[in-house]
């Protein structure tokens, strides 16, 4: 992989360990040569993947519509940002950009981006892995979730292990270096699961 784009919170959340494990991301992603595409912003764990990677002589590139520029959020100091019209097509951007996936902590956007890139996959549309960094339990319900999901027959299990899960940046990055999409079948079939 070449780069991947990171999906976090534009908040720094209550608990300091989201911030330096977002740091610690980014500055981990610079290290393996990995570049980091994220969405351009310079405040809470969005801004603190991108000062990791930069600390380490990482290529941070953000992307940003031209809305939220005018809020005074964009990162200044990135090896590139693109502006962009729309949300819609920051996400486009962003896939356009990227050889995987990996979302932290997050708000509503994280979620929006996580299961749209996910959707993405399960249709054929790209065979990237996606990748959920679970800081501290962060995602435990989401995780279970999905599980109930499974087993009450609303999501095929070949489609729920789309999505990788560590605790560990190292171990997760693995499990995307290794990663197989799973064929994807007719979109319409008589199966029932």
């Amino acid at each position: 992989m070449k780069s991947i784009t990171v999906f976090c919170a534009s908040s720094p959340g209550f608990d300091a360990i989201y911030h330096s494990t977002a740091f610690a991301l980014g500055q981990l992603l610079a290290e393996k040569g990995i570049g980091v595409v994220y969405g351009g912003a310079k405040v809470g764990l969005m801004g603190a993947v991108a000062n990791g990677a930069l600390h380490a002589n990482g290529k941070v590139t953000g992307v940003l519509p031209h809305f939220l520029r005018t809020k005074e959020i964009s990162h200044e100091e990135l090896t590139e940002l693109v502006m962009v019209e729309s949300m819609h097509e920051r996400k486009t951007k962003m896939n356009e950009l990227c050889d995987g996936v990996i979302a932290l902590p997050g708000g509503f956007g994280t979620l929006e981006e996580l299961f749209e890139m996910l959707t993405w996959g399960q249709l054929g549309l790209h065979r990237k892995p996606i990748g959920l960094l679970n800081v501290n339990g962060f995602y435990d319900s989401l995780i279970s979730l999905l599980e109930h999901m499974t087993e009450s027959g609303l999501l095929k299990e070949v489609n729920r292990r789309m999505l990788l899960v560590s605790d560990n940046a190292e171990d997760l990055l693995q499990q995307m270096e290794q990663y197989e999409a799973p064929e994807v079948g007719k979109w319409l079939s008589e199966e029932t699961t």
